[in-house]
């Protein structure tokens, strides 16, 4: 079962944890300094709120796979209708390492589809700042927007 992921960079952690607990009626899964992930099967999503980023709001949406194969199949689909993109292999991302495919949808928003590898202790390894299109998302500007003329 895949399930759909979203990143929000948020003001104020406790404030948005105490929202979301409520919203979705369960506590989160991770709870970081500086992150906090709900990984649930109702509704079927890998959501996240963190206080770093450039800009609070949207930072990233996506497709968590269960498996590299399946991962493989919905690069490849994208690959097929012409989607451009760039993939990361045993990347370090937020807390995780995952094999990652990235691109950007025709409004710009960066998607990304992952297979989580293992949870890694600190944020990024501790090897780099937040990237300007999300928060381990590679520069994607040679990818364009992806937009249909």
């Amino acid at each position: 079962m895949s399930r759909f992921h979203m990143h929000v960079v948020v003001e104020n952690l406790d404030i948005s944890n105490r929202f979301y607990t409520a919203l979705f009626g369960v506590e989160p899964t991770t709870v970081k300094e500086d992150y906090i992930k709900w990984a649930m099967d109702d509704p079927s999503i890998n959501f996240v709120i963190t206080s770093r980023g450039h800009i609070p709001g949207l930072d990233h949406v996506g497709i968590q796979t269960e498996t590299n194969e399946e991962l493989e199949a919905l690069r490849a689909r994208l690959a097929a209708a012409g989607i451009t993109g760039q993939t990361q292999k045993d990347a370090a991302c937020c807390y995780e390492r995952s094999n990652k495919h990235w691109t950007l949808d025709p409004q710009g928003i960066a998607w990304e589809v992952f297979h989580s590898l293992h949870s890694i202790p600190t944020f990024n390894d501790e090897t780099s700042e937040p990237a300007v299109y999300g928060c381990c998302a590679p520069d994607l500007g040679s990818v364009g927007c992806n937009r249909q003329p």
